[in-house]
């Protein structure tokens, strides 16, 4: 009787963590969902923790039934974040990034002391970033950025002495960089560009020992560049800071150069025009005049010497700069101000046409290399513009370009998925503006090929940036959720991946209509050679349909980029023997490689070099079928598509057919041009 007595007490004591914990997250959902359209499997009544039961979306548990996880990025809420997210103290990670959530970040969110993953980028939160944050000991991750924050960065931040990362570009952040960040040795990644942050680099932040990322562009920084941040090389970013200067930096004059020239002198601010609270946190004394030793000693009356002095040298510094911004920008004729890009980096490329200043200010286009300025080469802007994506929308799509987001690299490019605001999913390819042509006429007249490519069995070019910032070109795709042609070859036998025979025949089909597309059929103005046909580019989607990748991107890249790719090609058994002697791609090329795809999908295997001709040719096709079909295949089929491999694969171009030619007969009971020859 007692021992029943003491496991009910037990149990009862138990019951209400979870029962809090239930409570908490329904008033977290009305918060976060206020219209009930997204949570809805957060139901009352029900356990959150519990695996016999429907689950509560984007909520994971630890095996004492407390909630650690909260998964909800991308989902589309539109509330606010409650302070009642305090009441979950075993929170170890919290994703709520990619929702257009708004209002203040409440600062009892601080008390979550086992959180390490705080992600709460591209929202519309505004407001101060509670300095209390610093309290939370084990935060690894700190991802604000793209929101509407303001005021200054807290100095409380430096102690997070776990804090790897700490994302805050794109927001409305002012003041200085807290010298405390120097001191949280474990920083790798900081992100603070395109705010309206000014005053000086720490040197303490420049000598942090894992630092591997400083991105600082679009503020108005000054001062001398501490030479330490030169061993970060490509990971020091530092553009559109004018009043910066430091030797051995790239674009940046020397200091002495810079106070020698002084083309406009500021006049003198009385120390009463600015209040003590707007004084930037990271103002470091140097060491010469005040080691740590005696500033712990310094009289009250140093102290106020202090501040005034370094109210002076703040008011210089920002007058200072912002003078030389107008000078400097001047002098080089640089369209729009920092202000602007501000102001601009919020815009949609639908509205980037509203700018009076320039119509592609926020698309950011390398100094030098400006392939879509207003009326180049005599083509319309308006004919672009509908597919012109800013910087913002694809650092938002790829998490800021995520390594998790990565889905592959070449030698010229990468590519990564993204998700844009509207939800759907894209592939977003970024090439390096050292790989595009360099004439500029001619990428423009590529851009224009690729927009004009729409087509059932050709991957469609949803739109394309240019950053001036990152150099690279970024080409955005719909996405093809099952990968490419190639991995579904070389499989072993009862793998999931063996494509069943329809499937095959239906892949043949669908690049052949999409070759002969480009090649001038059924409405395309202009032949286009693809020139790069391959497994790797014939991308299947949710329901097995076959899209071709790639079409038309030689017509912007550099000659030495399209010639790498022919190597590659080559190799693969993909390029037409005609090519070595005369050194032309040609539609027939296309068809040459079209043969080769067809004899891999007969056969499941990549390298099809070992298949002798003459063996083809004499013997039953069904002798070369897959193996991992076990007899599921016609025969009748099979013999059809090995000839067409045959006459496609023709030494001489002249015997291979058009794919004009190639569609009829596929679609046709017999092949007319095997007996015509």
């Amino acid at each position: 009787m007692y021992l029943l007595l003491l496991i009910f007490l037990i149990c009862a004591s138990a019951s209400p963590s979870t029962s809090d914990e239930l409570d908490t997250l329904m008033v977290i959902k009305d918060s976060l969902d206020p219209e009930n359209r997204v949570l809805m499997s957060w139901a009352p009544h029900s356990d959150p923790c519990s695996t016999s039961t429907a689950s509560f979306e984007g909520v994971a548990c630890n095996e004492h039934g407390l909630v650690t996880n909260i998964s909800l990025q991308g989902k589309g809420l539109s509330g606010i974040i409650p302070s009642a997210l305090a009441d979950l103290k075993s929170l170890t990670a919290l994703y709520l990034h990619f929702n257009t959530l708004h209002g203040m970040l409440p600062k009892e969110i601080a008390t979550l002391t086992h959180l390490t993953d705080l992600y709460l980028n591209v929202n519309n939160l505004s407001g101060d970033i509670p300095p209390e944050i610093g309290n939370m000991s084990n935060l690894q991750v700190l991802q604000l950025c793209y929101n509407k924050f303001s005021g200054s960065i807290p100095t409380e931040l430096g102690r997070l002495r776990k804090l790897s990362v700490l994302a805050l570009q794109y927001n409305q952040l002012s003041g200085a960089i807290p010298a405390s960040l120097g001191q949280v040795e474990t920083l790798a990644r900081l992100d603070l560009s395109f705010n309206t942050l000014f005053g000086p680099i720490p040197v303490t932040l420049a000598n942090s020992p894992n630092l591997e990322s400083l991105d600082i562009r679009n503020n108005s920084f000054s001062g001398t560049v501490p030479t330490a941040l030169k061993r970060l090389k490509d990971g020091f970013q530092y553009m559109n800071n004018p009043a910066l200067c430091g030797d051995g930096f790239a674009n940046l004059d020397s200091c002495k150069a810079v106070s020698n020239s002084d083309p406009i002198r500021p006049e003198p601010y009385e120390p009463g025009d600015i209040s003590t609270k707007d004084l930037p946190a990271s103002i470091e004394p140097k060491a010469e005049t005040c080691s740590d030793a005696h500033c712990k000693k310094t009289s009250e009356s140093s102290k106020i010497g202090l501040v005034f002095g370094v109210v002076g040298v703040v008011v210089a510094s920002a007058v200072s700069g912002v003078l030389l911004l107008l000078w400097y920008r001047r002098g080089k004729q640089k369209i729009g101000s920092t202000a602007d890009i501000s102001h601009n980096k919020r815009l949609s490329a639908n509205h980037i046409k509203q700018k009076s200043a320039s119509p592609l200010i926020s698309l950011e286009y390398s100094h030098g290399w400006d392939p879509l300025a207003k009326g180049r080469s005599g083509y319309s802007q308006e004919v672009l513009e509908s597919f012109m994506f800013n910087l913002e929308e694809v650092e938002r799509a790829t998490h800021c370009f995520s390594e998790l987001n990565l889905l592959g690299k070449s030698n010229f490019s990468a590519i990564y998925r993204g998700i844009l605001r509207d939800g759907s999913v894209v592939a977003i390819k970024c090439i390096a503006k050292t790989s595009c042509k360099s004439d500029e006429t001619e990428f423009l007249k590529g851009l224009k090929i690729l927009t004009s490519l729409k087509h059932e069995n050709l991957v469609r070019l949803r739109g394309f940036c240019c950053s001036k910032g990152r150099g690279e070109c970024f080409l955005i795709y719909e996405f093809v959720s099952n990968g490419s042609l190639l991995q579904y070859l070389d499989v072993k036998r009862g793998c999931a991946k063996v494509l069943e025979w329809s499937t095959r025949v239906s892949i043949i089909h669908g690049i052949a209509k999409g070759i002969g597309y480009l090649h001038g059929n059924k409405g395309s103005k202009n032949a286009l050679v693809h020139q790069n046909i391959s497994a790797e580019n014939v991308l299947l989607d949710a329901r097995c349909n076959t899209l071709l990748a790639d079409s038309g991107l030689h017509k912007l890249l550099a000659d030495d980029v399209v010639f790498s790719a022919l190597k590659a090609s080559a190799a693969m058994g993909y390029l037409a023997p005609e090519y070595a002697t005369t050194g032309r791609l040609t539609e027939k090329s296309d068809v040459y490689a079209f043969g080769v795809i067809v004899f891999q999908l007969l056969t499941g295997k990549r390298d099809i070099t070992q298949l002798n001709r003459q063996l083809v040719e004499s013997a039953s096709f069904k002798d070369i079928i897959d193996e991992n079909l076990e007899g599921l295949f016609s025969e009748s089929e099979a013999t059809k598509l090995g000839r067409v491999a045959l006459i496609c694969t023709h030494e001489s171009p002249h015997l291979r057919p058009s794919m004009d030619s190639i569609i009829l007969e596929l679609s046709d009971k017999h092949l007319q041009f095997m007996h015509d020859m």
